[in-house]
């Protein structure tokens, strides 16, 4: 071969050798060193399923030096820690469904190698996976009938195993069950109510659970809340009043006017779902037409879906509480326009938290259904007991 071929073909050889670095990228040429650090990004490059919430980077044999996360299509940095001294990195709020996402990310060693490695993936579509909103909230206090509900945004059909996945426990040590209404609602809640002052913890690791098929969870967190203390109102039809119990003892007597004889007030365990300093309150939205139209109903509180509250009355005679009902299913107690002034209506808002219960009594209508608001407390144990998956 003559000197100048030899020189084609080494020059063939580093061309080659050039090309080979170039297509490899820095990520997989590194990587290819065993005593480089070991990346491992959780969202593996062209996903479609990433979780929204355990998505993040992990060295081993070294630590990591930088990440970067952006939404792919607008830029937009999505911010992250450094954690575990610098072996792990997680974004600082959960990622949005459906979204598209590029990490990127280096890491170096105790004698100064270094790696990279880098991921675009897409997080579950909101059609693929499935929320539950829930109540009460995280950090609240709240009455002894308050149960925990859950609403899902898709039916569930492996209500099994999305039901094993929430767990709720009582400071109290009271035995807490949950009761499916229907394929979109579950709630949990003790044999009695709460005991007064119990911290009660809800742990919901349903991120990656099958709700149904194709359909998976994305929800991974702890909520707290604490039951403050005792208060149980019964409203008597007969009598037309309301005695407040608390912490068994009787603090106060409140006049009131429950529903006429067309249209009385359910019966049964009702619990505070609500709370509005005013309200409008329109017939045309429960059934009644336009028998009434309010706008500015005082110290309201919601007892039933359906429609049913407790709340302050201003436009009736004075003389109707305490005396003979005459609203469309609602229990009123006098009160003043603006919901301002020193009023029996103000002290009972003022004194009421949700999840307080009112009982009625005495009225010639049906019990409140179980599901009508947040009133399962008028299923019997064994039937509640019944209607749970787990």
């Amino acid at each position: 071969m003559s000197r100048q071929n030899i020189a084609v073909v080494c020059a063939a050889i580093a061309v080659g050798a050039l090309t080979l670095t170039a297509c490899g990228g820095d990520a997989t040429a590194d990587n290819k060193n065993d005593d480089a650090p070991k990346i491992t990004i959780s969202a593996k490059d062209g996903s479609t399923g990433a979780s929204i919430n355990a998505t993040g980077v992990k060295v081993s044999d070294g630590k990591l030096t930088g990440v970067k996360m952006t939404e792919s299509a607008s830029g937009k940095a999505v911010p992250g820690t450094i954690v575990k001294n610098g072996a792990a990195w997680k974004p600082k709020e959960q990622l949005e469904r459906g979204t598209k996402y590029r990490i990127s990310a280096s890491a170096k060693d105790g004698s100064g190698q270094k790696a990279a490695a880098n991921s675009i993936f897409t997080t579950v579509s909101g059609a693929n996976s499935f929320i539950g909103t829930y109540t009460p909230d995280d950090g609240s206090t709240v009455g002894v009938g308050m149960p925990v509900s859950f609403t899902f945004d898709k039916a569930i059909t492996n209500k099994k195993d999305v039901q094993s996945h929430i767990t709720v426990t009582s400071s109290g040590g009271q035995k807490v069950v949950g009761h499916w209404f229907g394929a979109q609602r579950l709630d949990f809640r003790p044999q009695e109510y709460w005991k007064a002052g119990s911290k009660v913890t809800m742990k919901i690791d349903l991120d990656g659970v099958e709700g149904a098929n194709g359909v998976h969870g994305v929800q991974d967190k702890t909520v707290t809340f604490t039951v403050g203390r005792s208060q149980v109102s019964t409203v008597d039809a007969n009598t037309q009043e309301m005695t407040v119990v608390r912490d068994g003892k009787t603090i106060k007597t409140v006049p009131v006017s429950t529903g006429s004889n067309e249209h009385p007030t359910y019966n049964g365990q009702m619990v505070i779902s609500e709370k509005f300093v005013q309200t409008r309150m329109n017939g045309d939205t429960v059934g009644f037409g336009g028998e009434y139209d309010i706008a500015d109903v005082p110290h309201a509180m919601r007892l039933s879906q359906s429609g049913t509250f407790i709340h302050g009355n201003y436009w009736s005679s004075p003389g109707i509480f305490g005396s003979q009902g005459t609203s469309h299913g609602c229990v009123g107690m006098r009160d003043v326009k603006g919901a301002g002034g020193d009023t029996t209506a103000k002290w009972f808002f003022d004194n009421s938290l949700v999840g307080d219960v009112v009982v009625m009594k005495n009225s010639h209508d049906e019990t409140v259904a179980p599901d009508n608001g947040l009133n399962g407390w008028n299923m019997a144990w064994s039937q509640w007991t019944a209607g749970s998956a787990a």
